[in-house]
């Protein structure tokens, strides 16, 4: 479930001032549209946030051996170019990409897109909600993303170009562009 809370009665939030609402209120995700409305969202389920600890698993691992770049959990925020402030279920900045940024950069929600994004759908989600934050992803400049429905057994591939492909969980991902050489099975990762 994602509750939206119109910030214009409030003034938008300077980027201090979201960081502060953001540590005050540590309990709950938290993220930032465009237009400066804060987005309060459910906690995930714990059959999705299983799958999505199986996932950073698997992609972590290939990471350590191709040294591609820095993942980052659900928990991180991002700042996008249009000022988002979004999080990732996992995500992959490229290593020169990240070791660009600023040490102070660093330390906030660092103002960078991923290379790589993934989303994982879960029962408290709006379809159409998540398959928007995808397409901001690659609007704002991430050149691959997965959208995962574990429940339906379905994923969506956003590449840069705009092509959204629809696959069903009967064939392994195979990473292409920042993430050429992963693969996954999804039907593994709901086994643990």
């Amino acid at each position: 479930m994602v509750h939206e809370l119109n910030t214009q009665s409030l003034g938008k939030f300077t980027e201090a001032e979201f960081q502060n609402f953001c540590m005050d209120n540590r309990h709950l995700r938290i993220e930032r549209d465009a237009e400066g409305n804060i987005i309060i969202m459910s906690p995930t389920y714990s059959e999705t946030g299983f799958y999505n600890s199986n996932l950073l698993i698997e992609f972590g691992a290939w990471n350590k051996k191709s040294k591609a770049g820095y993942v980052f959990d659900s928990s991180t925020g991002f700042t996008l170019p249009n000022s988002a402030v979004r999080s990732p279920d996992v995500s992959l900045i490229l290593k020169d990409k990240w070791e660009a940024l600023p040490k102070a950069e660093k330390k906030k929600f660092a103002r960078v897109c991923p290379d790589f994004v993934i989303e994982i759908v879960s029962a408290s989600d709006n379809l159409k909600q998540v398959q928007s934050k995808m397409s901001e992803w690659i609007s704002q400049g991430a050149s691959l993303g997965w959208l995962i429905d574990f429940d339906n057994k379905k994923v969506w591939i956003y590449s840069a170009d705009g092509r959204v492909e629809e696959r069903y969980f009967d064939q392994s991902l195979v990473g292409t562009g920042p993430i050429d050489g992963f693969t996954v099975s999804l039907p593994e990762i709901m086994k643990g």
